[in-house]
């Protein structure tokens, strides 16, 4: 959905109607994490419902959108008041591994000299190396310092002319950018970064939809074979050339909003712009190079508009079943893999976590637990500051505004690590210390009159692992400052910590939270993780303890 310079809720997108987007200062990994082998490394790849990276080790998407070239600035916003090199090491530090960049057929066909950027900021000159540099060759160096910094990068055609949000007409051409001059401009940016493998894949088009009160002929179609509105049809088009241009990137492609059904009243499924692949199952994308699809879906909470599914009724598992209809089902029947592009949330505490039916709290965290639970990808909207929903301040400084949303972003992150021998950050499949694939997080919880903990170990590999600790407050009244103490089972060395301080002797460790996640509500949670090494043993950590009080 997207952006971006008036606040979200005076560019609401409306549902197609009937007819008609740790703090870790320790997160950085070491220059041997980095290396040839690490988890992550090269171009990607699909294989039924999972991403793979170039040594076939399964791979996530956990990123944030950063956008700004696709309006009229033509260059990613924040480059104000911060050096570009800082805000990518933040998004580094807080745990993404991957960026979304947007950007406009009419940046890349002028590629201007972009304006709206400062070269001196609070602690100096920032942006110095980008002065008098065209748009193009900024985004050169953004992709280049990304590469540096272990992220990935994912290009998103987000509209035709400069401007905000998503193109109106719900197509992927205008007049003025005809579906030839989209179709020109791709093959463009293909050849631009072909071979580089920073810039993992293209989003072809943000948002495809049938804009309101439009008949659903006129917008944004699935599979119904008409050449200047059927989406699909655009999508294995464009996806051929830019395969042909940059054969190891992945293609990217988008829902759209309306769908046939004679099931429901009125005859059309409705979902979010971009979010309705209903018709992905029967009319796939289907490449002459295999193996390089993924389905893309944008969904928002109440706060963006109120859908239907958004009532005094509405439940976790009720919001479960409208994903799996219009998106969640290709994951979970081995399709093809789903990323969700486009999510995002106020930063009010509630915003990211509330019980109440309906509200946007209770549609964010039934969200982040559905894409843990099925081992999503995803990218949050966005990391801007002047957005409704951004993870950072107008200034752009480096602490989420939301620890809340920060926490819960934390427990869908995935970090990339070494992986020598096929080993493999993901829930979905890692390697035990025999080297036998497990298929599944190994999770481990322990609960005491105030406080539950659980332990996921999210992956293992030879000599290496990931683990997420989760502390929930089950008492009556806040925990304000916490310190969890446990036993690793084994003999693990903590290497990378984010979201805590932690200080390790022998097998006992002390996890304290940092400035922005001390508190935890009752009801609410936190969490916190690292990477590792072991030797002998990689056995699960007991003994938890909060402020000095067991959880177990």
């Amino acid at each position: 959905m997207s952006n971006r310079t008036l606040p979200r809720s005076m560019r609401t997108v409306l549902p197609a109607v009937a007819a008609g987007a740790l703090l870790a200062g320790a997160l950085a990994l070491p220059g041997s994490a980095r290396a040839a082998g690490a988890v992550g490394q090269g171009y990607w790849h699909t294989s039924g419902s999972t991403i793979l990276d170039a040594a076939g080790n399964p791979v996530r998407i956990a990123g944030i959108n950063w956008y700004g070239f696709e309006t009229p600035d033509a260059v990613a916003h924040g480059l104000w008041s911060a050096d570009y090199k800082a805000l990518i090491d933040d998004m580094r530090n807080l745990g993404y591994n991957t960026v979304r960049i947007p950007f406009s057929n009419q940046m890349v066909e002028t590629n201007p000299v972009p304006n709206n950027l400062g070269y001196y900021g609070q602690g100096g000159p920032i942006n110095t190396d980008l002065k008098g540099l065209t748009s193009l060759q900024i985004l050169d160096r953004i992709i280049a310092y990304a590469g540096q910094d272990n992220l990935k990068v994912i290009l998103d055609d987000h509209r035709s002319e400069a401007g905000n949000s998503a193109e109106q007409n719900g197509l992927w051409y205008t007049g003025a950018y005809p579906a030839s001059a989209w179709l020109a401009d791709w093959n463009t940016m293909a050849k631009r970064y072909a071979g580089n493998s920073t810039v993992i894949g293209f989003d072809l088009r943000n948002e495809p939809h049938t804009p309101a009160y439009t008949a659903y002929s006129a917008g944004a179609t699935w599979g119904s074979g008409d050449p200047a509105t059927d989406w699909r049809l655009a999508a294995q088009t464009a996806g051929n050339a830019v395969e042909a241009d940059d054969p190891g990137a992945l293609v990217f492609v988008e829902g759209i909003s309306n769908y046939p059904d004679a099931s429901v009243s009125g005859g059309y499924s409705t979902d979010w712009w971009g979010g309705n692949l209903d018709g992905a199952g029967t009319y796939p994308v289907t490449l002459d190079s295999p193996g390089h699809v993924v389905y893309s879906a944008h969904d928002y909470g109440p706060h963006e508009y109120a859908q239907t599914w958004f009532n005094s009724g509405t439940t976790p598992a009720g919001l479960d079943a409208v994903w799996d209809k219009h998106w969640g089902y290709l994951a979970k029947q081995n399709i093809a893999p789903v990323w969700v592009g486009e999510f995002g949330t106020p930063n009010a505490a509630t915003d990211a976590a509330d019980s109440t039916p309906g509200s946007q709290g209770q549609w964010f965290s039934s969200l982040v637990s559905y894409i843990k639970g099925n081992g999503l990808s995803w990218t949050y909207w966005a990391l801007n500051g002047e957005d409704a929903y951004g993870l950072l301040d107008n200034g752009y400084d480096p602490t989420p505004v939301s620890a809340p949303k920060q926490a819960a972003l934390n427990t869908v992150e995935f970090p990339f690590g070494p992986g020598p021998g096929g080993g493999s950050p993901s829930p979905s499949a890692s390697s035990g210390p025999s080297g036998t694939p497990s298929t599944s997080p190994s999770p481990s919880a322990s609960a005491g009159a105030g406080c539950q903990v659980t332990y996921t170990r999210q992956s293992e590999w030879a000599g290496g692992f990931n683990g997420v600790v989760d502390i929930k407050n089950t008492g009556a009244t806040a925990v304000n400052g916490w310190t969890l103490g446990f036993t690793f089972g084994g003999d693990q060395k903590i290497t990378n910590p984010y979201n805590a301080a932690v200080t390790q002797s022998g097998a006992k460790v002390s996890a304290t939270n940092l400035s922005y996640n001390g508190t935890i509500a009752p009801g609410a949670d936190t969490s916190f993780g690292f990477q590792g090494t072991w030797s002998a043993s990689d056995a699960a950590p007991t003994g938890f303890t909060l402020n000095g009080a067991a959880c177990g």
